[in-house]
């Protein structure tokens, strides 16, 4: 018995490549498999839903072609400017958009579980993010660690442009009482790191997701596009697949 048609837009990256590999066993046939070059409104028009892991430039013309189409979508791409963030909350009016900087369902529960912390400790917790990644990595800091800094602000109520501090050099004074230190490593071929600490006095804790492949990624991308099926239009997250959210 054939499977969902599934176009998977960004193909021939890595992700791309998993996604394809890994399809059949979610309950998939690859009917498109689309990158730079190929015909992206044709490639898709068959499709039963669609995974984006492509490029800013590329996400907003997916979105919106599926929104013609009345099919859900999955989008992974990271790096996204306010203009692409626009373009799928548009298509999310009309269609399911599953929208999330990481579909591993370790790192799902990890936004859960930093939420969560980040109540229960208080303001009395210093609060640093640290991230690393393999040295081919373009966007820093990752979209998952720039996803935990605005979780961790909501719980706070702190402003995520204002608060979140990238780094530190030179005689930069002590660390203000409300202030998010992000930093990001790159080095090698790490799949993906991520810690959370919080610090105070006396104590330390850290909530730490460590990724060793890709596929974990790409299966989560594909459960999420196999729950999309038949939902009704809305901007969804990870969460919103496990179950987590509230």
């Amino acid at each position: 018995m054939s499977g969902t048609p599934l176009a998977i837009v960004g193909a021939r990256g890595r992700m791309g490549r998993i996604l394809c590999s890994l399809a059949g066993e979610m309950g998939f046939d690859v009917t498109a498999a689309i990158d730079e070059g190929d015909d992206l409104a044709g490639g898709l028009a068959n499709c039963g839903a669609a995974i984006d892991f492509s490029a800013r430039e590329v996400s907003p013309r997916v979105a919106a072609r599926m929104a013609e189409l009345g099919r859900p979508l999955v989008i992974g791409t990271t790096g996204l400017d306010d203009a692409a963030r626009a373009a799928i909350g548009a298509a999310s009016k009309q269609i399911p958009v599953v929208f999330a900087p990481n579909f591993s369902v370790g790192v799902n529960t990890m936004f859960w579980l930093v939420r969560r912390a980040a109540a229960a400790l208080g303001d009395g917790f210093d609060i640093e993010i640290v991230e690393m990644h393999h040295n081919q990595k373009k966007d820093a800091p990752s979209g998952t660690a720039a996803r935990l800094a605005e979780i961790l602000c909501e719980a706070r109520g702190l402003d995520p442009a204002r608060d979140v501090r990238h780094g530190r050099e030179g005689l930069v004074g002590a660390r203000q009482k409300n202030e998010i230190g992000m930093h990001a490593v790159r080095g090698g071929d790490v799949v993906g790191d991520h810690t959370v600490l919080f610090a105070t006095g006396g104590e330390r804790l850290e909530i730490t997701h460590r990724a060793s492949s890709r596929e974990t990624f790409a299966r989560g991308a594909l459960r999420a596009a196999r729950w999309a099926l038949g939902k009704k239009p809305g901007l969804y997250s990870m969460e919103d697949v496990l179950g987590l959210r509230g």
